[in-house]
């Protein structure tokens, strides 16, 4: 009887720790589904940004008033029967049956709004669970990056810096507002908030740095000017070979060990080098071009998304240490950045639309290319730490003020 006793407890345990084993299984398929559907709304929404939209759902006859063939026919015929006339009405009204791309695109549109869930997704993954982006390493961040940069540049092509020359005004006070307003705005929080020389450091950079791709999706999102922010981005991409290493070495020489050089070769090969190949692309290889354009928003999704993660998995402990302490200042980098780059260029006369636009360039920077010049040119582990928070609040400070923006009209003089 005591064998017995001792046989059933043991087969009981057994039988709770295999329950517990199955149920952390489920909760795991669970995740991994909501995780898997995420990603595909997230490159659904991305890519309507970028897609062409499709055809009115009236034709321009019918929107013009006319009345479609089929019933007037009917309507003149004295003698037609009322079920012919229904009939013929029933067609006309049937709407067009809509091609694969275009209920694609439908479905893309809807899921814009969406864009701040998918950096917090990401985010909470790579918190989470660190451990899952440690295939992603330098070779690959660096290859997203350069990926990144020439989604950018086979949409360019040399009349798109001819059109900038003729009216520079706006790209130069944005280009301020990117290399002046906010290094100083990084490093006054920094001193104000306290923050280590390390992390101080990294501030710095964040504000240092060239405007983000991200910049161009949410400048959709806010019916901003598309075409004005990928140039915006575009110039001070190219100025990040020149700013940012003198920037940083003029704030910052003292307080950590910068490679100004490497930072300037490093800009040339991620950044200058991949816009080129792009723009060589679109220029002699237009056909070629044309059929991998509709590819280039998934594949700089895929980046950015990979991006963002990696940068924080790798952070993710010294994230969650620091605290409100840091995480408050890069969150108000990004949000003041945006506030100034949206009223300072209303008050100087620049129309709503360029407003938003200069505003959103402003705010959103590339805080995972600062990251990599962080992991690569910073002689302190900590000084990478703030382009990490910094790919988190940018993304969603700026998706914010998309989102807000895209619900208010803008006047048709403005």
């Amino acid at each position: 009887a005591h064998r017995h006793q001792s046989h059933q407890k043991s087969c009981q345990c057994q039988y709770k720790h295999f329950t517990k084993r199955s149920v952390k299984a489920v909760k795991s398929t669970t995740i991994m589904k909501i995780f898997s559907t995420s990603l595909l709304l997230a490159l659904v929404a991305s890519t309507s940004a970028f897609a062409p939209a499709g055809k009115p759902f009236l034709s321009a006859q019918m929107q013009t008033g006319a009345m479609p063939q089929a019933s007037m026919v009917a309507v003149s015929r004295g003698g037609a029967s009322k079920s012919s006339l229904n009939m013929a009405d029933a067609a006309a009204a049937e709407p067009p049956k809509k091609t694969l791309f275009e209920k694609y695109t439908a479905a893309a549109d809807l899921a814009t709004n969406l864009f701040p869930v998918w950096t917090v997704l990401f985010t909470a993954i790579a918190l989470k669970k660190p451990t899952s982006f440690d295939w992603f390493t330098t070779d690959y961040f660096t290859g997203a990056l350069a990926a990144l940069m020439l989604s950018m540049g086979i949409t360019l092509t040399p009349d798109d810096f001819v059109a900038v020359a003729k009216e520079p005004k706006s790209v130069g006070v944005q280009f301020t507002l990117c290399y002046v307003m906010m290094p100083l705005l990084a490093l006054g929080l920094g001193k104000l908030f306290k923050l280590d020389p390390a992390l101080l450091a990294g501030m710095v950079l964040v504000g240092s740095i060239n405007g983000g791709q991200a910049s161009n999706l949410c400048t959709y999102i806010a019916k901003g000017n598309v075409a004005m922010s990928v140039l915006m981005t575009t110039a001070t991409t190219i100025g990040a070979i020149f700013m940012t290493p003198t920037i940083c070495k003029l704030l910052l020489g003292s307080v950590v060990p910068v490679n100004a050089v490497g930072i300037a070769m490093s800009t040339i090969q991620v950044v200058l080098a991949p816009i080129a190949v792009g723009m060589t692309m679109n220029k002699f290889l237009p056909n070629i071009v044309k059929a991998i354009l509709p590819f280039a928003p998934v594949v700089g999704v895929v980046s950015t998304c990979l991006l963002v993660a990696s940068a924080v998995a790798q952070v993710a402990q010294p994230i969650l240490s620091a605290g409100l302490s840091l995480q408050i200042p890069v969150l108000l980098l990004h949000l003041i950045g945006g506030l100034v780059g949206y009223w300072l260029p209303k008050v100087g006369g620049f129309g709503e639309i360029t407003s938003r636009t200069m505003a959103i360039e402003t705010s959103m920077k590339s805080s995972a290319f600062g990251f990599l010049l962080a992991k690569l040119h910073f002689g302190d582990y900590a000084a990478r730490v703030p382009s990490a928070v910094s790919v988190v609040w940018m993304a969603l400070t700026g998706a914010t003020l998309a989102v807000i923006w895209r619900g208010i009209p803008v006047k048709e003089d403005e």
